[in-house]
């Protein structure tokens, strides 16, 4: 694994392991509503959560001790509200960033921030916001990745793991820090104002950008290309009526 300078600053130097739990994100946000602070930077981490979350209520499956599924606590104060989809887009990168050594150039982010390998999901990421006035208080960033599970229930869609791709077991922990490491550079280049490296960094990561593809919306198949995701996170895809924004329940792909 490669070592990177922002490692170890203070992402993931509270490092806390459970053995089993509901959700990462619902501990962690136990853990915020008791009078003791958190410190900024908390990673609670699982070896098995038995009612996982994804975007839209779904549930993340997860085999026990073989999979990253952990929660980071982090106080983007300095985020106005209208720009915390930034938050998304540092999470996805750090998560990419500390992936992308071992997968290369088929390892994708799928808009808004699932991980993806060539068409199969390989993890998803929730993050829940506080808000206090117009500022965001803090962030609870929930993160399940398939890392060592060797197969997967039906109903678990197009998933797929790292060690279906690359046939070996990877060092959880070990893997764990280092998207932590990632994940904190960004979060810390996102702080210095750095928003246009972010943005600009996302979108050329992004799963279909540029190419035709087929999607639904409003019941409607369509055929379109994604050529752009605005500044507060809508996703912009150009078609034979022109360039049309979509949040995330106004949109599928399409892709299978």
């Amino acid at each position: 694994m490669q070592n990177n300078i922002f490692s170890g600053l203070f992402v993931g130097q509270n490092l806390v392991t459970i053995k089993e739990v509901d959700s990462t994100n619902t501990f962690l946000k136990t853990l915020l509503s008791n009078s003791k602070p958190v410190p900024e930077g908390t990673v609670i981490m699982a070896e098995s959560q038995y009612a996982g979350r994804g975007q839209q209520q779904n549930k993340w499956h997860s085999e026990p001790g073989k999979n990253l599924t952990f929660s980071i606590l982090l106080t983007p104060s300095f985020l106005p509200i209208s720009q915390q989809f930034d938050l998304t887009r540092v999470v996805s990168l750090g998560v990419y960033q500390g992936l992308k050594p071992l997968l290369g150039d088929k390892l994708k982010i799928k808009w808004p921030n699932d991980i993806y390998y060539k068409d199969n999901k390989l993890g998803g990421i929730l993050i829940e916001t506080h808000l206090q006035g117009d500022k965001i208080k803090d962030a609870v960033i929930g993160i399940g990745l398939n890392i060592n599970q060797q197969s997967f229930e039906p109903g678990a869609g197009n998933a797929i793991s790292l060690r279906q791709i690359l046939h070996k077991d990877y060092d959880l922990r070990a893997l764990l820090l280092e998207i932590c490491g990632y994940i904190e550079g960004y979060y810390l280049r996102l702080k210095a104002g750095d928003k246009l490296f972010v943005r600009n960094t996302y979108l050329s990561r992004l799963y279909w950008l540029n190419e035709a593809k087929e999607f639904r919306s409003n019941n409607e198949v369509f055929n379109g290309t994604i050529v752009n995701v605005k500044d507060e996170g809508l996703l912009v895809v150009e078609n034979n009526k022109g360039k049309q924004e979509f949040s995330l329940k106004q949109i599928e792909f399409l892709n299978k």
